[in-house]
């Protein structure tokens, strides 16, 4: 991961905290907002000569027009707004349409743009492709688990084959947020909480949904969100303030927002929070300052959904003429769903308020967006409804649909080996609210997937592997959110008469999301009373969780004999746990997010910096709860395997380095269990002392091995200055001279390590 901002002389670094000062005051940032309006900037593009031609004809109306976004009726992801759609587009009054989808739907209303407007502008139609549009893929927090980039590009490269056959050219994703607090609904949206894996994960994303070539076809512009910090809310409730220092913010939660800069990120989207007292879509450091001028962000900025208009009720404007004014001066160049921009930025130019340099600036943008995706040679190639036949919810994409659940799959218990069932029973039961369900399997976000006859049941999918073989029971037991009794002696019943049991757990994917935070992240209803009752009857009992972020699940780690996180794993969900739980697959997915034990520890997270007074137990004056450990109930990186796996020979290339040096790390692994079976190994390291404190623990690399049972294979690792650098006490990005540990193991509390000395 490439530094932030590059190491400066003081005064430079002056300069810089006093940007940071005003940001936080809320004051914006003129150099940023002047950085904006030079349409210079921009003559490297091969569009450029096109670009200027067709703006030389635009008036200032239809400058506008094309920095406003409005919704169509394909979904409902915000407040409605009661525009007539076909009339503005025949004004000229709509660059960007919203929640569009399949290819007659979009072609209609390309025709309209194309043949009842002056200058025939196309439109550029955007989706929640979040993961998968069709054929959906797991959560993205699920797939994160899996710890396999080249499968996540591959996810969001058949998420974009199928979207652009629907006529989507545009998605809003990848979600790079990080995410500690899983009382916030939308962390089933991002990677988990690991900054330097964000990253990473964000990169492939945006590889996946642009490809090598915007022109393809089957290419569709990213959309790096939420900028930024979004997944820090106040009590982890959605929408809410953000309060944090600026080496959190620079350190933890900026690098996967750069990151996919870095990977040619085509567009970004502002956020609905407000950061340190200024809200995000009226934040000129972050988009004029960070983005364009310290990152050299070319694309354009969307606000979220009326985001623009909630600076009303955020308190930092008036009306919407002023918060027109604040959001496109702060560098956002398209309004989404406000219908403010149309109104007022016309007069907001007339009035010195805004320059029309500006907005040519921005309509430059959105417009060589239009000509990259080849949108102005062809309109309606996005529009073609034998693709939309060919190329959605292929036999291929499921097949990938389907490695990817499996993949994604976390084991978290297993005691007694109870996992994988033998295909040799007699009989097995379905038992929970989530053990026929087929709408909850594909979660929060899925586009436009088929809730009700696409995705694979769990009944079905035990069915599809086991066939008539074996004796199958089902009981309901509950529903999600119940707190009725009376399907437990059912339940109860099925369990005594079978061999073994699934037992079906979890949330609704209406309780994750966006506006979907929960106080009680148990398992929802009486589901607990549902477990303890089916597990009594049943000593042989395997859960499944259905989720969308970690639950506290104490009591069920204490009395379940095996627990599988499934997450909301897609269209293929009850096939790839079939696959799991009878051994088709050994599960190799790892934790990205910290389970808690309770709510009370939250947020929790692994890379915490130490306090002056340590936890131990035998001084009561030290860091600790009274009525709950200190230690999560399953870490982060944390995942089981049917196989064992073991680390040995821990080594270092040298014990001393200089800040040119590429240090090596190397470890034997070795599979000493019964199965073949995937290990990701993972990689920490602990700066000892440093002019600020630093956390105990910072993932610094992984790698995923197959190894058969018996076989072993020698890892090296790569340590270079830049994965020991931080934010220093001055603000300046870079390494520190002391020592270090470096960790190695299956999980972040693995305590095997050795050292090392940076010079």
């Amino acid at each position: 991961m490439k530094q932030l901002i590059k190491k400066r002389a003081t005064k430079q670094v002056q300069l810089f905290l006093l940007s940071l000062l005003l940001m936080m005051a809320g004051v914006s940032c003129q150099n940023g907002t002047s950085e904006k309006g030079k349409v210079s900037s921009q003559k490297g593009n091969r569009y450029d000569a096109q670009i200027r031609k067709l703006m030389s004809k635009m008036t200032l109306e239809e400058k506008i027009g094309q920095l406003n976004m409005l919704s169509g009726d394909g979904a409902v992801t915000g407040p409605i707004t009661n525009t007539n759609v076909v009339k503005e587009i025949k004004e000229g009054h709509v660059g960007a349409m919203l929640n569009c989808y399949t290819a007659s739907y979009t072609r209609k209303l390309m025709e309209i743009a194309i043949d009842s407007t002056r200058l025939h502008i196309p439109l550029l139609f955007g989706y929640d492709v979040i993961h998968g549009e069709r054929t959906i893929f797991p959560i993205p927090l699920g797939e994160s688990c899996s710890w396999d980039l080249k499968l996540m590009e591959k996810t969001a490269r058949i998420a974009a084959i199928e979207a652009s056959a629907e006529g989507v050219q545009w998605t809003f994703a990848p979600m790079v947020d990080i995410a500690r607090d899983p009382r916030w609904g939308r962390v089933m949206e991002g990677a988990g909480e690991d900054p330097w894996y964000g990253s990473l994960v964000a990169k492939a994303k945006v590889r996946g949904f642009q490809g090598n070539d915007l022109s393809n076809d089957s290419t569709i512009l990213a959309c790096v969100k939420h900028g930024v910090a979004y997944g820090a809310p106040i009590a982890g409730r959605d929408y809410n303030t953000v309060d944090m220092s600026m080496r959190t913010l620079l350190g933890v939660y900026m690098p996967p927002y750069h990151a996919a800069v870095e990977a040619g990120v085509a567009t970004a989207m502002s956020a609905f929070n407000d950061l340190n007292g200024t809200p995000c879509t009226a934040n000129s450091w972050i988009w004029n300052t960070m983005f364009r001028k310290e990152w050299g962000f070319k694309g354009f900025v969307v606000s979220d959904y009326t985001s623009i208009n909630e600076l009303i009720p955020h308190g930092v404007a008036k009306n919407l003429f002023d918060a027109d004014v604040l959001a496109f001066n702060a560098g956002v160049d398209m309004d989404m769903v406000g219908n403010g921009y149309i109104k007022n930025l016309k007069k907001a130019v007339e009035e010195g308020l805004v320059s029309e340099k500006e907005i040519d600036s921005s309509v430059y943008r959105i417009l060589k967006a239009k000509f990259e995706l080849g949108l102005f040679d062809n309109p309606y190639k996005y529009c073609n409804e034998e693709r939309e036949k060919n190329d959605t919810l292929t036999p291929q994409h499921l097949a990938v649909a389907r490695e990817d659940a499996r993949e994604s799959m976390v084991l978290l218990k297993n005691s007694d080996h109870l996992l994988p069932f033998s295909k040799k029973i007699k009989s097995i039961a379905i038992i929970g609210p989530l053990g026929n369900d087929k709408s909850d399997m594909i979660g929060s976000w899925s586009a436009a997937g088929d809730r009700n006859t696409e995705p694979v049941s769990l009944l079905e999918g035990i069915k599809n592997k086991l066939g008539n073989k074996v004796r199958i029971l089902y009981a309901k037991g509950t529903d999600i959110d119940s707190h009725s009794t009376e399907g437990f002696a059912q339940a109860v019943s099925v369990a005594k008469e079978a061999d073994v049991v699934l037992l079906a757990l979890g949330e609704g994917d209406y309780m994750t999301g966006e506006a979907s935070s929960r106080a009680n992240i148990d398992l929802p209803g009486n589901q607990r009373e549902l477990a303890d009752a089916v597990i009594k009857a049943n000593k042989r009992t395997a859960v499944v969780l259905m989720n969308g972020r970690p639950l506290t699940i104490s009591h069920l780690n204490e009395v379940a004999p095996a627990i599988l996180e499934a997450w909301f794993s897609g269209t293929e969900a009850g096939n790839a746990i079939a696959d799991v739980v009878f051994g088709d697959y050994n599960p190799s997915g790892k934790l990205t997010m910290t389970f808690p034990r309770c709510v009370g520890q939250i947020p929790i997270f692994y890379s915490h910096m130490n306090t002056g007074r340590p936890y131990s137990p035998t001084n009561h004056y030290t860091t600790h709860y009274l009525d709950c450990p200190n230690t999560p109930l399953y870490p982060f990186g944390y995942g089981l395997s049917y196989t064992k796996f073991q680390y040995d020979s821990l080594k270092v290339d040298k014990k001393v380095m200089t800040t040119k040096d590429t240090l090596r790390v190397s470890v034997v692994l070795k599979n000493v269990g019964n199965y073949d079976g995937t290990e990701v190994a993972q990689l920490y390291i602990r700066d000892m002392v440093g002019s600020v404190t630093r956390p105990v623990k910072e993932l610094r690399g992984f790698k995923r091995v197959f190894l058969k049972k018996g076989e072993s294979k020698k890892l090296v690792f790569k340590l270079t200055n830049q994965d020991l650098s931080f934010y220093r006490k001055d603000m300046t990005f870079g390494s520190e001279p002391g020592s270090f540990e470096v960790f190695v193991g299956g999980n972040s509390a693995t305590q095997y390590k050795t050292n090392f000395v940076l010079k």
